[in-house]
């Protein structure tokens, strides 16, 4: 789908009345010179008791992948679910799916995010901040967030008049990339306006295998490529803003187009016949998958004196289709006619409103207030079944208090109450029904299966909160404590999923009594800096009640091809892990860092591991830089994770070299900025534990070179300020 949305939004934007009126009558006065010593980034991290990072447009460019959550995975702790080379999905000290939030100039990102399959529509080419909040974050952003945070947000607006912009080119050759993105921005006193297109498209990728093993079965990789893995995708995004006195407005509308292919042996049952070279890398056969995300926010700020207080609003529309050949298990279901092959049909339209109100009582007291509301409605379709449609309202109210007597310390605590309601509607599967009856089931069993989904309606209710502190007794050191507690509400997936999920390659059953989630969560980070070495370590224990995970029942499906159910069921879970980070600047132009993550989850009811636990991983990371050019080289090191669930295999240890450039080049009135890099230098053959494809014994991409340029242009206007 193409983008439809620009004009009507252009219109839109620029219609809006704004004003702002200053009634305070000006008193001039001589000041003494004043230093700014701080930053952004120092004040966020120094008012948060939890572990934060902070990267910005600097850091996303050095470490520019064309994907937006495998260029976070340089930050520790954070990783990303990959499937093939086209989606990616979040996780966060081995937390992923409906328990990471992502949001964007304030709204939070909703889609179906429940899926493993499922990746985050999001342009990396647009992302200019990015906030890291590690650990429990209900408080603030509410259910959904148990695990942590990722905030995306603009940079500030420039102080002067200008028309600026840039022109992003990329290029990668393990997938043929072709990519590339164009930014427009205009400030003119009170407004600034930003615009942006960006497109990628991609062939089947490489792998560094002739074949790959999947139930016995050797299935054959032609020309070292994986078939059907190609796609492209297409993004459009506005966003504006308005600043006149203590008046604040922005107003942002994006919209996020994805089209990949499946591999077709990860998508039902591996067939050879189906894996034959059809002679064209960038074609997009069935089965593939098609997802279109719409996004409208606004945010309107007002502050006086002591008060301020912020409105958030937004509407989500997330529309996903999966399509592959018309196929059924029952034989007595007839072809749809329209759109036979669509198997999964989700539009899931989301609206969210907040309101924020922090009020600095005095120089050492500052209190927030926040109440935000959300609304859901999912509508399902296809020929094939997995989720019930359902509408899913919540509510949540916050209190926030910090107190800092000094500069050297704050004390933080805080409250949350959150209201949810889920209603999900009953599915009756007349095809399944008829089937079962001709193969002579009892009914009671009959009856069981038939209701693909049955009626749910569930209330639920909770409380979350934190207590922390910030200790910084000099410069050079900074202590962090944080104990919080947080609870998530199960999903519509959780609770009334019932069919075979061929992506998974299982039949995933819901479970209507599952309790909410439930946990306790002690954090802490210790940061020092002294000359040339600055080193963080952020360790954590967690411990939940009643997680919800996809439990193997050892009972036999009557459905055709689903092998056991697989079951939702809460159960008593610990978390438990690390984060450390050593920086060396030496000899003038060297800076050596390594970086390390260790996560450890256990199941104490089946006294095993978790499911999609990250392996520990290190990275060594020696950098060269002069005036203009810098050179990296990095050995990324995973160990062999054998700590699996029920049904998960261990996945072997990995030592990865990867080496980068980049060039600052003068061209005319501005300076062209150049990153090369070259990943997986010595093409080695291994497996990504948290990857989809690893199920069917699928390697990550083989040797790939990365080319990204970046022309950026400013141009000051000659406008009087009003």
């Amino acid at each position: 789908m193409y983008i439809k949305y620009i004009a009507v939004i252009l219109i839109f934007a620029y219609t809006l009345p704004l004003s702002a009126q200053e009634t305070d009558s000006l008193k001039i006065e001589i000041l003494n010179e004043v230093t700014v010593s701080d930053s952004y980034r120092n004040n966020i991290v120094r008012q948060s008791a939890l572990p934060v990072d902070i990267v910005d447009k600097s850091f996303m460019y050095d470490h520019f992948t064309g994907n937006f959550m495998q260029t976070l995975e340089y930050i520790p702790g954070i990783h990303s679910m990959d499937i093939g080379s086209g989606f990616s999905k979040p996780m966060i000290r081995g937390m992923g799916f409906n328990r990471i939030a992502v949001t964007e100039n304030g709204i939070k990102q909703e889609g179906q995010q429940w899926g493993a399959d499922h990746g985050l529509e999001i342009d990396a080419f647009g992302v200019e901040r990015v906030t890291v909040r590690k650990g429990p974050s209900s408080l603030l952003y509410g259910s959904d967030a148990m695990g942590g945070v990722i905030e995306l947000s603009q940079l500030p607006a420039p102080s002067d008049n200008m028309v600026y912009g840039e022109l992003a080119l990329l290029g990668k050759s393990v997938n043929g990339t072709l990519g590339g993105s164009v930014m427009s921005g205009v400030k003119i006193n009170s407004w600034h306006v930003k615009l942006r297109f960006s497109e990628q498209h991609f062939a089947d990728y490489r792998i560094p295998a002739d074949t790959i093993v999947y139930l016995t079965q050797k299935l054959p990789v032609h020309n070292r490529r994986l078939k059907n893995t190609a796609g492209f995708e297409r993004n459009a995004g506005l966003f504006s803003e308005y600043r006149k006195g203590r008046y604040y407005a922005n107003y942002a509308v994006g919209n996020a187009y994805q089209k990949v292919g499946f591999f077709a042996g990860a998508h039902g049952i591996p067939d050879a016949s189906r894996l034959q070279d059809d002679g064209d890398s960038r074609n997009i056969d069935l089965p593939y998958s098609r997802v279109n995300h719409l996004k409208i926010s606004t945010r309107q700020q007002y502050t006086r004196n002591m008060l301020s207080v912020c409105i958030d609003a937004g509407f989500q529309n997330n529309h996903r289709e999966e399509w592959s050949s018309f196929h059924t298990h029952y034989g007595n279901q007839p072809v749809p006619e329209t759109n036979p092959d669509k198997e999964l049909d989700f539009s899931l339209n989301t609206f969210n409103s907040s309101l924020k109100a922090d009020l600095i009582y005095s120089s050492q007291w500052k209190h927030t207030f926040g109440f935000d509301v959300q609304r859901q409605r999912n509508s399902v379709g296809g020929y094939s079944f997995l989720l019930p449609e359902y509408e899913r309202f919540t509510a949540g109210a916050l209190w926030l208090s910090v107190f800092r007597p000094n500069d050297r310390f704050s004390l933080s605590g805080g409250l949350r109450y959150d209201y949810g309601k889920m209603d999900i509607e009953a599915s009756h599967d007349v095809y399944l029904e008829e089937y079962l009856r001709r193969r002579n089931y009892a009914d009671e069993l009959v009856e069981a299966y038939k209701w693909r989904s049955r009626a749910v309606n569930r209330h639920f209710g909770d409380v979350s909160g934190s207590l922390g502190f910030v200790w910084i007794p000099d410069k050079s050191h900074q202590l962090k404590v944080n104990l919080g507690r947080s609870f998530r509400l199960p999903g519509a997936n959780e609770l009334a999923s019932n069919g075979v999920h061929h992506g998974a390659f299982r039949h995933e059953q819901g479970n209507a009594s599952l309790l909410s989630e439930r946990g306790w969560q002690f954090d802490a980070s210790y940061s020092c800096q002294y000359r040339n070495i600055a080193f963080t370590t952020s360790p954590f224990f967690s411990w939940y009640d009643k997680y919800i995970y996809l439990k193997p029942t050892g009972e036999w499906s009557v459905l055709p091809h689903a092998g056991q159910i697989y079951r939702y069921t809460g159960v008593e879970a610990i978390f438990t892990g690390m984060e450390a980070d050593l920086r060396l600047d030496f000899f003038r132009n060297f800076t050596y860092q390594i970086t390390g993550e260790y996560v450890y989850t256990y199941n104490t009811d089946e006294y095993t591991p978790l499911s999609f636990s990250p392996p520990a991983s290190m990275r060594n990371r020696l950098t060269w830089r002069h005036k203009i050019v810098q050179f990296n080289v990095e050995l990324q090191s995973v160990a062999t994770q054998n700590r699996v669930a029920k049904n998960e295999d261990i996945t072997h240890g990995v030592n990865l070299l990867h080496l980068g450039a980049t060039f600052e080049i003068p061209l005319m009135v501005t300076n062209v900025d150049i990153t090369f890099s070259l990943q997986n230098v010595l093409n080695t053959k291994y497996y990504n534990h948290l990857s989809f494809y690893r199920k069917v014994e699928i390697p990550e991409p083989g040797r790939n070179f990365l080319l990204l340029i970046k022309i950026p242009f400013i141009n000051k206007l000659k406008v009087k300020l009003q």
